[in-house]
């Protein structure tokens, strides 16, 4: 291939390294800080072997392996093993994420708002936008397996090894490598930014959900993706290398993919064909809400099926989980805790919890679509007609809103529809839709602060997904490492009733709706009074 191809590679690479001078050591210090914080948890809330041994046994269930992956040392459950198997996909499953916004960020993006263009009217070779990305990101993961294998051995625990830690710190970075260069074939192939995000966080997401299904029966299917690859190195138990370096050869292939593809096609198009327009629009595409609506059906439907599909694959493990626990001595006693309600019971609010807060995601990317079509400057177009800020405004709010309700359904529908078939004595479908639809004000609470920060603080708006982080953090692990309780009341999720176990709380309920209403007039207000940027 002709070197000349690649010329400014090098400057371009700098280029990235100056835009996110911030964020990209923001990713790496989160993983790094989380993953040691973690461990230092684990070694203090299970100090013997005695008590290590009593939370392995919960950990052989289908439902627990369904989320977190296959058990494995759990005969010796060392501080390592507890750590690999529980945080190892979770935090994988994140740094796949990170790497797809990454990506998307200095490609698709970068070209629909035209810097691809001003860069190639330089001298620079036609693939050296795309290789420089690649190599940056290459960089990144070195540097996230790295520090995160470092610092987790610098720790100074027994059961973790250099070798193991090392290893962990692999296994994340082949994660992030390999969905990076997926994403840039996706960017190849893909019209614009959003669907190229679109496709790649609906691979992430169906890859973990057929991992799910795959590591309770079917294991052809774990080996469908590099989710279910790289927990086959069983991190400081066997230390096995080589599905690492399977997830980084599959990248290699999908990286040598995307610049064949970037090398004939031509600037500002995709291979995925764009249908043909009509020639005249539709009426509901008359007015503001028709549009949105418009610009964000296809990855609504998308996230309507991967969290469908995730629920589904939640509810297969349902039926196996009381005779799973009928002789394990520990669960008979969390049973007794929570006297007349069945363990099938008392699981399904913390999948529901967990499926709520992944169900917010695209709750907040409907509303926060707005701040994104004015940072492209198309509000003004909007504004400029008889279109008032309240009814544009409003229009991502209905949409949020409606999302929230479809999203949380179909999570309970998943759950509850498989979960009885593969029970012998089902629960009630409505057990499980109630379980899910009362996590509706919680996610209320998020679309008026999303609507708030775009009134007031339209550049802090990140400050919502952080939000969302610290949520899930306290919500799927406030227990596991005993945070106090307020941390977990910071959040609206730590307000929602946990049914079937609990009985309904109507008045949390509305406060939390109150609590809405609020941020969303807030947001109003600040819309009506502040500069659009342009």
């Amino acid at each position: 291939m002709n070197k000349s191809l690649f010329n400014g590679t090098g400057t371009l690479m700098r280029f990235i390294w100056r835009r996110d001078r911030l964020r990209i050591p923001i990713w790496l210090l989160s993983f790094a800080v989380v993953s040691m914080v973690t461990a230092v948890a684990f070694t203090d809330l299970y100090q013997n072997a005695a008590e290590r041994q009593a939370i392995a046994e919960t950990m052989r269930n289908p439902a627990m392996t369904a989320m977190v992956g296959p058990g494995y040392g759990l005969d010796n459950y060392t501080e390592g093993a507890m750590m690999a198997h529980q945080m190892l996909l979770m935090t994988a499953v994140v740094v796949g994420l990170m790497s797809i916004l990454l990506v998307a960020r200095h490609t698709r993006s970068d070209e629909e708002e035209g810097r691809i263009e001003l860069i190639r009217s330089l001298p620079v070779g036609r693939l050296s936008t795309l290789q420089s990305v690649l190599l940056v990101m290459f960089i990144v993961d070195i540097l996230l397996a790295v520090t995160t294998g470092l610092g987790l051995y610098a720790l100074g625990i027994s059961s973790m090894d250099l070798e193991g830690s090392l290893l962990y710190g692999a296994a994340l970075g082949a994660v992030g490598l390999f969905f990076a260069a997926l994403t840039a074939v996706f960017a190849q192939l893909s019209q614009n930014s959003r669907n190229t995000v679109g496709l790649s966080v609906i691979v992430l997401l169906l890859g973990y959900a057929l991992r799910a299904i795959g590591d309770i029966g079917m294991e052809a299917l774990s080996w469908t993706t590099p989710l279910g690859w790289v927990l086959r190195s069983e991190v400081y138990v066997q230390n096995i290398w080589w599905p690492v370096w399977l997830t980084i050869g599959a990248a290699c292939l999908l990286a040598v993919l995307a610049l064949y593809l970037n090398s004939i096609r031509d600037l500002g198009s995709g291979f995925l064909p764009a249908r043909t327009g009509k020639a005249h629009a539709s009426p509901a595409l008359q007015s503001s809400l028709g549009l949105a609506v418009r610009l964000q059906r296809t990855g609504l439907v998308a996230w309507a099926f991967g969290l469908f599909l995730i629920g589904a694959s939640y509810g297969s493990v349902l039926g196996d989980l009381e005779s799973f626990f009928a002789d394990v001595e520990i669960m008979q006693e969390f049973l007794a805790a929570a006297p007349g309600s069945s363990l099938t019971e008392q699981f399904i609010p913390m999948l529901m919890s967990v499926m709520a807060i992944i169900g917010t995601i695209p709750v907040l990317l409907a509303i926060l679509r707005l701040k994104g079509e004015e940072k492209n400057n198309r509000l003004e177009h909007f504004l400029s007609r008889a279109v008032s800020r309240n009814r544009l405004l409003g229009s991502y709010v209905v949409i949020s809103l409606f999302t929230s309700f479809i999203m949380l359904s179909l999570a309970g529908l998943g759950i509850g529809l498989v979960g009885n078939a593969m029970m012998q004595e089902g629960l009630p479908l409505g057990v499980f839709y109630k379980a899910a639809i009362v996590y509706l004000p919680a996610a209320w609470v998020m679309t008026g602060l999303a609507a708030a920060l775009i009134g007031w603080l339209p550049k802090a708006t990140g400050l919502v997904w952080l939000y969302l982080v610290f949520s899930f953090t306290v919500v799927y692990l406030g227990a596991l490492f005993q945070f106090p309780e307020w941390t977990e009341k910071a959040t609206p999720f730590g307000h929602i009733p946990q049914l079937p176990v609990e009985e309904q709380n109507w008045m949390a309920l509305a406060i939390l709706t109150v609590i809405a209403a609020v941020l969303l007039i807030a947001g109003f207000a600040g819309f009506n009074r502040r500069d659009i940027s342009n």
